[in-house]
């Protein structure tokens, strides 16, 4: 009732109304969902210290890495057809669908054989194998983008949030139990499983069986070569965002994996902000833009000065109060974690650049060229954590961090004609951006 009364005093139409209780129950969901999973990873990490802790997080960034070529950067490509409606929405989730899982299998296998000869570790290989099974489990995202790309979050996220509360309770079993690393690491792959029939179930209460999906081979390959070019740049992408784990472990120690997966957490938190807001507002965006350019280009502005702005003042904060967040939160085991924390922090407002300017380009359909833009903070990421890492740890790897979104995220868009126009925007935002923070209110009406 607090949402609907809300909404109704804004004097909002039918559908910027629909945007804002969709916004609302977006960042309600992934709210929940990371606070939850940072309370309960403070209480683990406490538990297994900084060496398992490290171990667990080397396991989930090395799976992660694969997940990203299994989700063949689909997901934006799907939500943009779906905005759209000119295909049934039944054929492009079940193409989409049948496309990820063929992928999901190939990269299980793919995990599994690399873990075997990058760790001569058997046990690291053994947890690796078991996390793997997320690839496949996280194919059901399919149902989550069809519910953004039609401005109804409010189902899933009530799974996601039932999920969340009930995968808290286990490990909070786990922990009385005294369990090994190695069950907690089944809880974390079985928490994927819960989601995903969580999204079945919301699918089925509201659309209808998902057996009346199709698949269409002719429309596959539409998708495929649609969502190629963002393969490529999520792969970058997550190469520069979460390679860093990978390789402190690889190239310093599991332990140091631990402090800078502490720091990671509280950041993972904020970071969510500018995602959420670039997934939600990609379709108001298609479709301003089907409707008038101009008033496109100046949602689009706006969105970008906010998203910015907003997250420089949070990542100011978080800076600020890192010592007391470590020490009050981790324990004083994790101290080695707070220089990381002060630094990192700032990876949110590099982040909500890079992504507003990712939101328009796919908006656009300027997909083809982001190659080249991530493709500068791959390289950026691994030449600088290759060389700066051995000398300075991972105090390095938290100032590459932020160095690599904004090499991939802002500086390449000088670089590329195609995007020069997005580098002006978001020169634009950072300089000018400011003053929209002020009027969020008359934003909002408009």
């Amino acid at each position: 009732m607090t949402l609907y009364y809300f909404t109704k005093r804004l004097h909002l139409s039918e559908t910027k109304e629909a945007i804002v209780q969709n916004l609302f129950w977006a960042v309600l969901g992934k709210v929940v969902t990371l606070i939850s999973g940072l309370l309960v990873g403070i209480i683990i990490a406490r538990y297994l210290g900084p060496k398992q802790y490290g171990l667990m997080n080397y396991v989930i960034s090395y799976v992660f890495l694969f997940q990203t070529f299994a989700l063949f950067g689909l997901n934006a490509i799907e939500i943009r057809e779906e905005a759209r409606g000119v295909e049934p929405y039944q054929k492009i989730i079940g193409t989409a669908f049948g496309l990820k899982m063929i992928l999901a299998v190939v990269f299980i296998l793919l995990t599994i054989i690399t873990s075997y000869f990058m760790d001569a570790d058997f046990y690291t290989t053994s947890l690796i194998t078991i996390y793997s099974l997320t690839i496949v489990l996280n194919t059901f995202n399919v149902i989550r983008n069809y519910f953004t790309a039609i401005v109804q979050n409010e189902y899933v996220v009530k799974s996601e949030i039932g999920r969340t509360i009930f995968c808290i309770l286990i490990k909070l079993v786990l922990l009385w139990l005294h369990a090994s690393l190695t069950v907690f690491m089944i809880a974390y792959m079985l928490d994927t499983a819960l989601l995903a029939s969580g999204y079945i179930m919301a699918y089925r209460y509201k659309i209808g069986s998902i057996r009346r999906w199709t698949f269409d081979k002719k429309y596959a390959i539409f998708l495929m070569k649609e969502s190629f070019p963002l393969l490529l740049t999520s792969a970058a992408v997550i190469v520069y965002q979460r390679i860093d784990q990978v390789m402190i472990g690889q190239m310093i120690n599991k332990e140091s994996v631990g402090y800078f997966s502490v720091a990671s957490r509280f950041v993972e938190v904020l970071i969510y902000i500018p995602m959420m807001l670039s997934q939600t507002i990609t379709p108001v965006l298609v479709k301003a833009r089907e409707h008038s350019i101009d008033e496109y280009i100046i949602k689009a502005q706006q969105f970008m000065n906010l998203s910015v702005w907003l997250s420089l003042l949070a990542s100011g904060f978080l800076s600020c109060i890192s010592y007391w967040l470590i020490k009050y939160t981790f324990g004083s085991a994790y101290m080695p974690a707070v220089i990381v924390l002060q630094i990192m922090a700032f990876k949110t407002a590099s982040v909500a650049l890079s992504n507003t300017a990712g939101a328009m380009l796919v908006t656009e359909g300027l997909q083809r060229y982001a190659i080249f833009r991530d493709g500068l903070g791959c390289i950026a990421c691994i030449a600088l954590n290759y060389i700066l890492l051995p000398r300075y740890g991972i105090v390095a790897a938290a100032v590459v961090a932020i160095a690599s979104t904004v090499t991939a995220g802002y500086l390449a868009d000088a670089l590329i004609p195609a995007y020069r126009h997005l580098f002006i925007r978001q020169t634009k935002a950072l300089l000018l951006g400011w003053k929209d923070i002020t009027c969020i209110y008359q934003l909002i009406k408009r």
